[in-house]
């Protein structure tokens, strides 16, 4: 076995380990939107193949309830395009991270697993993304998400909403234990955390900023924090890793 290798197991297993809570976290989640599956008229295994296919909670909600309202694929494709535009960002920044030459395939693989809290955790590795992390991640998150979707189908209705509802509180939770290590070790990173939230509660009481939804407000908070803070806390120019990308250009 290479180097290489070796490398690939070690973080594809490293990729496990740190999505095994998102993935429980999704599978609690998911439970309520299977709910939503079942109400569009859903069967467990519909619902199974649409989460693993479609790995995002408001993407796919959106879509449930274009299928309930007998809608065509044109409106299905429009508001899914619409609900899940935040992604292109996460790309974005994700793409930044890739090696130069890596294969197209990992491209697309990569692209894939894209969710917000693999996102997350896909930002704080340090220096070049090796593909094999996000693949070990999505391989336990995908299916749990997927399986949560069923079970929801299956047995959503007979538990009281409001267990079910509370479910998803655990989404929240995990978004935080992704967010408090680092911003306790830049405080940077903490004052960005605490004027985002600030941003976002002021974006969901201004009159126009509210009118929006929930999706495109983060949106334009992404892009305008981001802005900002790039201009504001720009990212050393001495980077090893675009110093090693240099030498090997050379």
């Amino acid at each position: 076995m290479t180097a290489g290798n070796k490398n690939n197991k070690a973080m594809f297993f490293e990729g496990l380990r740190d999505g095994l809570p998102i993935g429980l976290g999704y599978f609690a989640v998911a439970f309520a939107l299977g709910v939503a599956a079942r109400d569009a008229g859903l069967s467990p295994l519909q619902g199974f193949i649409a989460s693993i296919l479609c790995l995002a909670s408001a993407g796919e909600y959106a879509g449930f309830t274009v299928i309930a309202a007998a809608s065509g694929l044109f409106e299905m494709a429009l508001i899914t395009l619409i609900v899940n535009a935040r992604y292109l960002l996460m790309s974005t920044a994700v793409s930044q991270k890739l090696p130069e030459k890596m294969h197209p395939i990992h491209r697309f693989g990569v692209a894939y697993f894209i969710t917000d809290e693999i996102f997350a955790i896909e930002m704080r590795q340090k220096g070049d993304l090796n593909p094999f992390y996000p693949y070990g991640a999505g391989a336990v998150a995908a299916p749990l998400w997927a399986l949560g979707t069923a079970l929801g189908i299956l047995v959503g209705n007979l538990m009281p909403a409001r267990i079910v509802s509370a479910l998803g509180v655990a989404l929240f939770g995990m978004f935080l234990a992704v967010i408090i290590p680092p911003s306790k070790e830049d405080r940077i990173i903490l004052g960005l955390i605490i004027v985002s939230f600030a941003a976002s509660l002021a974006a969901s009481k201004l009159p126009w900023l509210s009118s929006l939804s929930s999706g495109n407000r983060i949106i334009l908070l992404t892009i305008v924090l981001s802005a900002a803070a790039s201009v504001l806390f720009p990212h050393p120019s001495g980077d090893s890793t675009e110093e090693k990308r240099k030498e090997d250009r050379i």
